[in-house]
């Protein structure tokens, strides 16, 4: 077994079993310069494939709006951590820090969603509208667009300071579009061909905003459209497209196709669509049951790209009676992770109870041997 920790805490997880991040360099950005006021550079990263950050962390000027844009909690996960994940392919983590947008303001956010999308309701008081036209009006006239999230890519310059090279903004684009008309709740499904259209116009429009301000007219820009799923979909939607806009472009020219997609196991989806790993997550579940008498099953999630799994994710709850047992447990868990799991992907268990985890089984794309934390 690679490593098997017994921690004082799942808080641990993090500030214990990641490189020592105290040594800090000191940078002054460009925009502070006048102010005086030093920030400071994470001389450490948790991997080559992590962002270090500037401290001290600065949230976005849109802080919060996701939240109340778009209904399902794991779509603004997986919104938020795979532009990031994109952001890689342009802007490289060994070069560049990550930054929480700073342009697009919560107003602006918000105005450009409603200025972007059509009318919620167009009617006057005066105009003699039943519910049935108000409603054939939304059908007709869906408010594809959700949210735009920004992210910002910075680097350090040899005279010490920083500035923003890169620019990345997702799209949230709705799968399905939720309406209430006169107190009445209704609900379209959404044309996948269609919300891409629409973003793809949408695109065209914040590219141009962005041009519009001065720190940005020199900056490369990435734009890509996610699709969300439903509002009680347990599993999130995916990013659809991507763009690259070199500076100082003001057009969208070319969009590459982004196949991407999160699969709930077990599902009926699992089976048809991907049957051997659908066939190997019931083979782990069958031996996680021959364990423990009252397992009563997993929830798993495989996220694909361009239909080969790269990461794996499995919870399983269990009612233990003692440490002892979440010991015995994890190793046993272990052991059918070795035999039945390839290396080719990423691979994390949570054994929780109650809602709290008792020990995470964790393994990078590429390695053997999966570690092992076990909260104390």
């Amino acid at each position: 077994m690679k490593k098997l920790a017994i921690l004082c805490g799942i808080a641990l997880l993090i500030s214990g079993c990641t490189p020592d991040m105290n040594k800090e360099d000191e940078v002054v950005q460009k925009e502070d310069e006048n102010k005086g006021q030093p920030s400071i550079v994470t001389s450490y990263q948790l991997s080559d494939e992590n962002y270090r950050t500037i401290l001290p962390y600065e949230v976005s000027e849109a802080r919060g709006v996701i939240t109340g844009q778009i209904a399902n909690r794991v779509d603004i996960d997986e919104m938020e951590q795979g532009l990031r994940r994109l952001s890689k392919a342009y802007f490289d983590p060994k070069k560049y820090y990550f930054e929480e947008g700073r342009y697009i303001t919560k107003n602006e956010v918000i105005r450009l969603i409603d200025e972007l999308n059509p009318e919620k309701d167009p009617f006057k008081e005066e105009d003699d509208v039943d519910r049935e036209e108000k409603e054939e009006y939304q059908k007709e006239n869906p408010r594809y667009l959700s949210h735009i999230l920004e992210q910002n890519y910075i680097k350090r310059n040899e005279d010490n300071t920083v500035e923003v090279v890169g620019v990345s903004i997702g799209i949230a684009l709705k799968s399905v579009y939720h309406f209430s008309v006169d107190g009445y709740s209704f609900q379209k499904d959404l044309k996948h061909k269609e919300a891409i259209a629409a973003g793809k116009k949408h695109a065209q429009s914040i590219l141009e905003y962005l041009r519009g301000i001065d720190e940005l007219a020199d900056v490369p820009i990435m734009i890509a459209l996610y699709e969300e799923a439903d509002q009680g979909s347990p599993v999130p939607g995916s990013y659809q497209a991507l763009t690259y806009a070199e500076p100082p472009g003001m057009m969208v020219d070319k969009w590459e196709a982004l196949k991407e997609e999160t699969i709930l196991f077990p599902s009926k989806q699992a089976e048809e669509k991907y049957f051997d790993d659908y066939q190997l997550m019931k083979r782990f579940g069958e031996g996680v049951a021959e364990f423990f008498p009252n397992y009563v099953g997993y929830v798993g999630e495989g996220f694909y790209i361009d239909e080969n799994l790269k990461r794996l994710t499995i919870e399983i709850p269990i009612s233990f009676y003692g440490k002892g047992e979440v010991i015995g447990f994890t190793q046993y868990v272990y052991g059918l992770v070795k035999e039945t799991f390839s290396s080719q992907y990423e691979l994390e268990i949570k054994i929780t109870s109650d809602d709290d985890v008792e020990s995470i089984i964790s393994r990078p794309a590429g390695e053997d041997d999966p570690d092992v934390y076990i909260s104390h």
